[in-house]
C-alpha cells in the first residue's frame, strides 16, 4: 500500500498534458489541448485536455478523469500500478507500507520468476535464428501463414529438442534452479531416475503468455511430433506469477482495440488470435481452450461490456461452451455469437479474409446469445417433445442468470414466440430459477409470491396509478430473498431511480462548480436576496434529513459537507485528484457537463446572447432542490405501494394507505411550492 504522502506527491507532480502526450498527439486549441479520442474511433477531435483543471474529457464517448485515471484506462492498469507508472515518469520514489520479511521474500521471489520467464522468452526467440529453429520453428509458423511481423509482435519462439539445452544455458548464465523449476520451465528428475534436468517445452514452438501490463508470465508450447501419446499443446503450470483462470491470451495486445471498438471478440486458441490480428482485427482474445472463469470475464469487463463469441461448426464444442456463456451473462455483459461456415475456424477464416471482410461477416451474422442458443438447440430437438422441454429448461436457465430485469423481460417475450410457449409460463419458470439462484432455501411460497405479483401488475397495466387491490383471503407473503417484479413496476422504479440519479448529479455538480459562490434569489418582484450555493443545498437537504440515493453521489456529497464544515468550500481538484478513481471520474463528468451546453456559433452569428449556467443559478438551484424533494417523496410512495403487495392484515393495509395519503399531500404541496418559486 502506497502511503498518502507519496500519493499526494505523485498527483502534485503529474502534468496532465505531459502524461497524455506520452500516448496521444495533442494540438493546442485556446487554453486547452485537443485530439482524436484514444478510447473510441472518431474523425473529428472531441477529446479535450485542460491543463488548468488537470483533467481530460472526451465529449464523444464520455470518458474523463485525471492523469492517473488516464493511465489506468489507456494501459489497463490498476490504481496502484498507474500511480507507480506516473511516479517512475517523474522520478518519485514510491514508499509503501513496511513489509514483513515473509512478504519481502515472496515479492523478491515473484520478481525473480518474472526475470526468469523474460530471459526464457528471449532465449526462445533467439532459437528461431538457429539452423534447427529455422527449419522446424520458422517452418511451422510459415506453414500456418504467419508473417515475420506477427512472429515478432507476439514474440513467438522455439525450444530446442535437446532435452536440457534451455536449462543448462540458464544455469550457466546465473539463473537459479529454484526459479526455473518454480516457473515450470524446468523439470527436475528424481535421483532414482538418474537426476538432472529436463526442459518442459523441448522440441516445441513457443507462444508466450503476457500479463495485462505486457510482462511474460507463462508459455504455451505446441509439439510438432505426430505421436498421439504426446499432448499437442503444453502449458506452464500454475505458479506464483501465473494463474490460468486470471489470464486471457492476447489481452495485452488487444486491450486498446477492445476499448476503441467497445467489444471483445472471444476465440479458443493461440493461432486464432494471431491470425485475426494479422488480418487487422485486434480486439480479440482467447481462453486458450479452457472453460471461461469469472476472473477472466471480469478482466474483459474492465474494458467493455460487449462480448462476441466466434464458433466454428463443431456442434459438440458449441454446446460445451454454452455453460461458460451463462457466466458472462451473470456478470452483466452482453453476449453475441457468430457461427462460421462449415469447415472453418477463426484461424482459417481470418487467413482468407481481410479486416473489412471479417468485420462485415461478424456484423452480418452475429446474434444475441439467447436467440443463438435457442436456434441451435431447437435444431437438434426437431419435433421431439421431451427434447423441446429440455431446450426450454436450458434457455430459462440462461435468461435467469441475466441481472437486468428489462433485458430478461425482452428475452422472455422473444423466446416465448420462438419456442411457441405461453409467455406466462416462461415468466414463472424464470422467477422460480432466480429464487433458487438467490437463496437455495427459498421454496414454492416465494416462487408463487413472485408469480402472483407478476400477474397482479399485468392486470393493472391499463391504470398503473390505481391503488392496488387487496384481499385478506389471498395473502401475498414476501420471499426470504428479493425477487424482481414484473416489467411494469420495474420500468417505473428504474425510471424513478434514473431521475433521482440525474437530480443528485445536478445538485452535486452545483456544489463542485459553485459551492463557494453566492447567487441572487428573487423572493418577490421587489426583493432579491443573496444566498450561498453550498448553504442553500446542504441546509435544504439536512432540514428534511434526505440521504442521497446514488452511492457515488452520496459519497462526494458527504465528503463535501465534511470539508465545507471544517475548512470551507473545497476546491474542485480535491475531487478531480481523489484517491478513488470512481470519485475522480464522476467529478470530472460533473465539472465538464456545462461545456456540452455551451452556446453554439449560430447564436453568436445572430448576436443572440444565451445566459450562462452561473447566471441561471438563481432559478436553477431552487428548481433542482424542489424537484429532487418531489422525486424523493415519489420513491417513498413507490416503496410503500410495493410493500402493500406483501401485507397480510387489513390493519397494516389501512396504516400504509394513510401514510400514502399523507405523502401524496406532501408531494402536492412541494409541487405547488415549485410553481410559486420557480
Amino acid at each position: 500500500m502506497i502511503d498518502r504522502q507519496t500519493v499526494d506527491r505523485i498527483f502534485a507532480a503529474a502534468d496532465i498534458v505531459e502524461v497524455v502526450s506520452d500516448f496521444v498527439t495533442l494540438k493546442k486549441k485556446g487554453v486547452n489541448y485537443q485530439a482524436c479520442c484514444p478510447f473510441h474511433n472518431e474523425k473529428t477531435p472531441s477529446f479535450v485536455v485542460s491543463p488548468s483543471k488537470g483533467l481530460y474529457k472526451c465529449f464523444g464517448c464520455g470518458k474523463g478523469g485525471n492523469a492517473i485515471s488516464f493511465v489506468m484506462e489507456h494501459e489497463g492498469l490498476s490504481y496502484v500500478e498507474a500511480l507507480k507508472w506516473v511516479a517512475k515518469k517523474y522520478g518519485i520514489e514510491v514508499k509503501e507500507k513496511e513489509q514483513t520479511p515473509e512478504e519481502r521474500q515472496r515479492n523478491d521471489d515473484r520478481e525473480s520468476m518474472m526475470v526468469v520467464t523474460s530471459w526464457a522468452n528471449q532465449y526462445f526467440v533467439e532459437q528461431l535464428k538457429t539452423q534447427e529453429g529455422q527449419s522446424v520453428g520458422v517452418g511451422y509458423f510459415r506453414e500456418r501463414g504467419f508473417t515475420d511481423a506477427t512472429i515478432a509482435k507476439f514474440q513467438l519462439g522455439y525450444c530446442p529438442t535437446k532435452g536440457d539445452a534451455m536449462t543448462q544455458t540458464a544455469l550457466a548464465e546465473g539463473y537459479r534452479e529454484q526459479f526455473l523449476v518454480g516457473t515450470g520451465l524446468t523439470i527436475k528428475r528424481e535421483a532414482q531416475n538418474g537426476g538432472g534436468y529436463y526442459d518442459r517445452f523441448c522440441g516445441r514452438v513457443m507462444f508466450p503468455v503476457h500479463s495485462l501490463s505486457g510482462r511474460v508470465i507463462a508459455f504455451g508450447g505446441r509439439t510438432l511430433r505426430t505421436d498421439k501419446k504426446v499432448a499437442k499443446y503444453l502449458n506452464s503450470p500454475e505458479s506464483e506469477i501465473y494463474h490460468k483462470s486470471n489470464t486471457l491470451y492476447g489481452i495485452y495486445f488487444a486491450k486498446k482495440a477492445i476499448t476503441q471498438f467497445n467489444r471483445c471478440i472471444l476465440v479458443e486458441g493461440y493461432t486464432d488470435v494471431l491470425q485475426m490480428h494479422q488480418s487487422g482485427v485486434e480486439n480479440v482474445v482467447a481462453s486458450s481452450g479452457t472453460s471461461l472463469t469469472v476472473e477472466q470475464i471480469k478482466l474483459i469487463k474492465r474494458f467493455t461490456k460487449n462480448v462476441t463469441v466466434i464458433y466454428d461448426g463443431d456442434a459438440a464444442g458449441i454446446k460445451a461452451s454454452m455453460r461458460g456463456i451463462d457466466m458472462i451473462l451473470r456478470e452483466g455483459l452482453t453476449v453475441r455469437c457468430v457461427l462460421l461456415p462449415d469447415g472453418e475456424d477463426p484461424d482459417s477464416f481470418a487467413k482468407s479474409h481481410n479486416a473489412t471482410e471479417l468485420q462485415a461477416y461478424i456484423e452480418e451474422h452475429e446474434e444475441d446469445f439467447i436467440s443463438f442458443k435457442t436456434r441451435i438447440l431447437l435444431g437438434d430437438a426437431a419435433e421431439d417433445p421431451i427434447k423441446r422441454a429440455e431446450v426450454i429448461t436450458s434457455v430459462v436457465e440462461s435468461i435467469a442468470t441475466i441481472p437486468e430485469a428489462i433485458t430478461r423481460s425482452v428475452f422472455i417475450r422473444e423466446c416465448a414466440q420462438k419456442l411457441e410457449i405461453d409467455e406466462d409460463i416462461l415468466i414463472r419458470e424464470v422467477a422460480k430459477k432466480r429464487v433458487t439462484m438467490v437463496d437455495g432455501q427459498a421454496g414454492r411460497e416465494a416462487m408463487e409470491n413472485a408469480h402472483r405479483k407478476e400477474q397482479f401488475l399485468r392486470r393493472h397495466e391499463a391504470d398503473p396509478n390505481a391503488a392496488p387491490a387487496y384481499s385478506p383471503d389471498a395473502p401475498l407473503t414476501e420471499p426470504a430473498a428479493p425477487i424482481d417484479l414484473a416489467p411494469k413496476l420495474s420500468f417505473a422504479e428504474q425510471g424513478l431511480n434514473r431521475e433521482l440519479d440525474r437530480l443528485e448529479r445536478e445538485l452535486v455538480g452545483y456544489l463542485l462548480k459553485y459551492g463557494g459562490e453566492n447567487f441572487d434569489f428573487e423572493m418577490s418582484p421587489t426583493e432579491i436576496v443573496s444566498l450561498s450555493v453550498a448553504e442553500t443545498i446542504i441546509g435544504d437537504l439536512e432540514m428534511d434529513r434526505i440521504e442521497m440515493h446514488n452511492p457515488l453521489c452520496r459519497r462526494i456529497y458527504e465528503e463535501y459537507v465534511q470539508e465545507y464544515r471544517e475548512h470551507g468550500a473545497p476546491p474542485a481538484n480535491h475531487f478531480i485528484n481523489h484517491p478513488s478513481p470512481e470519485v475522480a471520474a464522476l467529478a470530472v463528468d460533473l465539472l465538464t457537463e456545462e461545456e456540452t451546453y455551451a452556446p453554439s456559433r449560430m447564436w453568436e452569428r445572430y448576436e443572440i446572447r444565451v445566459s450562462t449556467e452561473r447566471e441561471r443559478l438563481g432559478e436553477a438551484i431552487p428548481k433542482a432542490i424542489t424537484i429532487y424533494k418531489s422525486k424523493v417523496v415519489s420513491s417513498i410512495i413507490a416503496s410503500l405501494q410495493k410493500e402493500l403487495l406483501g401485507i397480510d392484515t387489513m390493519e397494516e393495509a389501512q396504516e400504509i394507505m394513510q401514510r400514502l395519503g399523507s405523502l401524496n399531500e406532501l408531494r402536492k404541496s412541494i409541487y405547488e411550492k415549485y410553481l410559486r418559486t420557480v
